[in-house]
């Protein structure tokens, strides 16, 4: 039922942002007090169990998810940011996203050795950004076996991506096709 709401709440954009995607926007879902509240108590519940040091989130949705999830959790956040955004000294990671190329940046203390962090983002794609995320976190000795996300493009390669580099992907919502 939970997961049926909150399919419902997530809009479809056809052809953005270029022709053949079809771009599903959770930001219908954040708008929405009870899907919003939902999606964050089921990532809740999936990991209760699990102990985290850390949660990391990839600019821009991961930070909403992540920083929420990390409240529930009681754990500290972790931005990962686009690059010249972080005012510390940083590291920083470049990858190839569906439809162009990003880089993400962390400080270079918000991961202390041996820490387990679990990521958060929105959307999982080709895994390109959690992958990003992924080494970020790992160049930092921090430990990474865990990823979650509201959306799952299933038709993608990004969960068999992250499990090839031993990451445990959790999604809430999965859709066919890009």
């Amino acid at each position: 039922m939970s997961q049926e709401y909150l399919k419902s709440t997530i809009r479809t954009i056809p052809d953005y942002p270029k022709k053949g995607i079809m771009f599903r926007d959770v930001t219908t879902l954040m708008q929405d007090a009870k899907a919003l509240s939902i999606a964050v108590d089921m990532l809740a519940e999936q990991y209760q169990r699990h102990t985290f040091d850390k949660i990391a989130g990839a600019e821009a949705r991961g930070f909403i998810f992540g920083t929420a999830l990390a409240l529930k959790l009681g754990v500290g956040f972790v931005p990962l940011r686009k690059p010249n955004k972080l005012p510390g000294k940083v590291i920083k990671e470049t990858y190839q996203l569906e439809y162009g190329e990003s880089s993400l940046e962390a400080h270079i203390d918000a991961i202390q050795p041996g820490e387990k962090v679990l990521l958060v983002d929105d959307l999982l794609a080709t895994g390109g950004t959690m992958l990003a995320s992924a080494s970020l976190i790992r160049r930092l000795k921090g430990v990474v076996e865990d990823a979650c996300f509201i959306v799952s493009l299933t038709d993608l390669p990004g969960e068999s991506r992250l499990q090839g580099e031993g990451i445990n992907c959790f999604s809430l919502c999965q859709y066919e096709g890009e």
